[in-house]
C-alpha cells in the first residue's frame, strides 16, 4: 500500500521518530510503512491521518484496487 506520510509528516517538520512518539509505534514501523513494507492496522492509519492534520485515512494511504 502505498502511502503520503512521508511527504505530509515533512510539511509537518516532523522527524520519523517524531511522528512515532505521537502515535505509539517505533521509528522503525514508520520507515517500513513509507516505504510500503508494512499495512496499518485501522487504529493505526487513523492515529496516523490525524497527527498528520488529514480528514481521511484516504488522504495518506493510497488503497490499491481491492476485488
Amino acid at each position: 500500500m502505498e502511502t503520503k506520510i512521508r511527504q505530509f509528516r515533512q510539511e509537518k517538520a516532523l522527524t520519523q521518530q517524531e511522528l512515532a512518539d505521537l502515535v505509539g509505534v517505533t521509528r522503525q514501523t514508520i520507515n517500513a510503512l513509507e516505504n510500503a513494507r508494512y499495512n496499518p492496522s485501522l487504529i493505526l492509519a487513523y492515529k496516523i491521518t490525524k497527527e498528520l492534520g488529514k480528514d481521511a485515512i484516504e488522504d495518506v494511504f493510497v488503497l490499491d484496487d481491492i476485488e
